[in-house]
């Protein structure tokens, strides 16, 4: 199954390490402004997801949500979850680890198109 969203395997343990101190969370990727475009994490709970969200999967057991209208440009690509050092988004849980989530991403395939297409039908 094609997924629109991984994580590399250090967001994979960031991850685990925010959800012992922080609970269950959830991403949502910023489409700019404050932050600029990065993925967003919060405690479940802490940011209000719209009818105007897309859950686009999961990755360590935490939600991914874009907004609708930026998911129009992304929706021919797999997100792919990093982690870098350094601080990232002073709104994203991790910016105090001293580490900061990245989103990457590849096109995919056009078979990968095709099988996301007969899903979402």
């Amino acid at each position: 199954m094609v997924e629109r969203v991984v994580a590399t395997d250090a967001a994979l343990a960031l991850i685990e390490q925010l959800k012992k101190k922080h609970g269950p969370i959830i991403f949502h990727q910023s489409g700019g402004c404050c932050d600029g475009s990065s993925p967003m994490c919060y405690p479940e709970g802490d940011l209000i997801i719209g009818d105007n969200d897309i859950l686009l999967g999961e990755i360590g057991g935490a939600k991914f949500y874009m907004h609708k209208t930026q998911f129009e440009y992304w929706k021919h690509t797999q997100l792919i979850i990093d982690v870098v050092e350094g601080r990232g988004g002073m709104f994203s849980l991790e910016g105090v680890e001293g580490k900061r989530f990245l989103t990457r991403s590849r096109a995919f395939t056009s078979d990968e198109l095709a099988e996301l297409k007969k899903v979402s039908s």
